[in-house]
């Protein structure tokens, strides 16, 4: 069957997904904040007529700085940065409802959606982990319905400060001497649970009306949130099966909001390994798993299940009294793909290790450009998928074999866009969204 085109956003992180990316001898260990190495991403995204990129990001030093690059560049300026440095891609930051306040964050995501153009989206986060509550003089993370009952309203208020200019608040009448129509702004005089947000935002309404919305919580409370609110999913699935099942709950429940299932697009994570035979694709996979130091896998998997330190025997299964994902408090849904996942196929720890060492729950896949090519068809054109979050096993190598290679064969299967043509266009137009009307704003009867 024929859907269209594919959506592709280029997920970046530092040297790589795989976790030994680092370690090969091609990569540079001070890449993840070297402002050049991410301009060569992005261009290279560019080239490829990817819609977006996307950098991730959270309130706290992860895991051991032993295991891999740690810390990261905040992701909005950076993004600021790379506006500058491109014409037409898509720039999304990660940014936690749960450690900032609404005014701020509207602010900087209007002044980037300005600065390129149009081109901002916001993946919206709640932040599980004790460590990012500790920084923000919290004793442990609250609890998960909490931090999205608090996301819900963070986006309410933030929603009002993007509309709180109409779009033509600006006169610019130099003979008057009037700048602006004071009737066109709208204080939210928010008063709410978790915020009270008094004055109008103090940057006019921008190119998008506001930023692309971006969710990639899959548990109950964030397909919840997605369906009420995201115009774009990162997920992570591991069958076809799995994200079908997916793609049509969530549609399902984005109608049942409300709202139109086309504005809504669902992007699965795959973490591509690519030879120019299947042999060279698995020998470079195998490299890649030959430099895991599996002592920080045991400690994250650990960490991950909420299990006590030394729990887990690196060459046995995972214990077989596993808590259910309801006692969870942290990330739901990822804890669940990786404990079905070693359910599913039998794996030891160590094996387990080896498969959350390139993608952390995301399909990894080892192969040629067609075949991987093959595989990104069948979820899309099965209903599994929108889209794609490509999510390179090593940078800037694995984006450079994707773009190179993978992306002139789902050109030559109509699959993809072969350039990005006529006039500039905003994120929202790159993924068939409309732009938003202003809430203050009645639109006129039809006739």
């Amino acid at each position: 069957m024929t859907r269209g085109q594919l959506h592709l956003n280029a997920f970046l992180m530092n040297t790589g997904h795989h976790e030994a990316s680092w370690r090969l001898p091609e990569s540079d260990p001070y890449a993840h904040v070297d402002l050049a190495h991410y301009v060569r991403l992005a261009r290279i995204a560019e080239r490829g007529t990817f819609d977006s990129l996307f950098l991730a990001d959270g309130p706290q030093l992860w895991s051991s700085v032993a295991q891999r690059p740690a810390g990261a560049l905040e992701p909005i300026t950076l993004l600021t940065a790379l506006a500058t440095a491109t014409e037409h891609i898509g720039l999304i930051a990660t940014a936690s409802t749960s450690y900032n306040s609404p005014y701020n964050l509207a602010r900087k995501f209007a002044t980037l959606d300005h600065i390129s153009g149009g081109r901002a989206g916001w993946n919206i986060v709640t932040t599980a982990g004790a460590e990012a509550a500790r920084n923000f003089g919290l004793d442990a993370e609250p609890a998960h319905a909490e931090r999205y009952a608090r996301a819900a309203e963070f986006l309410d208020v933030a929603l009002k400060l993007w509309d709180s200019w109409e779009d033509d608040t600006i006169v610019a009448d130099k003979a008057a001497g009037v700048w602006g129509d004071d009737a066109k702004i709208h204080p939210p005089r928010h008063r709410g649970r978790f915020f009270s947000v008094e004055g109008a935002l103090n940057v006019p309404r921008t190119p998008q009306g506001y930023p692309l919305l971006v969710q990639a919580g899959s548990s109950e409370d964030g397909k919840r949130f997605a369906a009420r609110y995201a115009e774009a999913v990162f997920t992570a699935q591991q069958t076809v099966e799995d994200a079908r099942a997916f793609y049509a709950d969530l549609k399902s429940r984005t109608v049942a909001a409300g709202r139109d299932a086309d504005h809504i697009k669902v992007l699965p994570g795959i973490v591509p390994v690519i030879g120019s035979t299947e042999a060279e694709a698995l020998a470079n996979e195998r490299v890649l798993e030959e430099h895991i130091v599996h002592t920080h896998g045991v400690d994250r998997l650990e960490r991950l299940l909420q299990l006590a330190p030394g729990s887990l025997d690196l060459d046995g299964p995972l214990p077989s009294d596993l808590p259910p994902e309801s006692a969870i408090e942290g990330a739901k849904s990822r804890y669940t793909l990786v404990v079905e996942l070693a359910r599913r196929e039998r794996l030891t720890v160590r094996q387990l290790i080896g498969r959350l060492g390139g993608g952390r729950g995301h399909l990894t896949f080892a192969g040629t450009p067609e075949q991987v090519a093959d595989t990104i068809q069948l979820w899309f054109e099965s209903g599994a998928a929108d889209g794609f979050n490509i999510m390179p096993a090593v940078l800037p190598s694995g984006l450079e074999a994707f773009v190179d290679h993978v992306v002139p064969v789902l050109r030559a299967r109509g699959l993809l866009r072969t350039e990005y043509g006529g006039p500039r266009r905003t994120l929202r137009e790159r993924y068939g969204l409309p732009r938003p009307a202003n809430q203050h704003v009645i639109a006129p009867a039809l006739v």
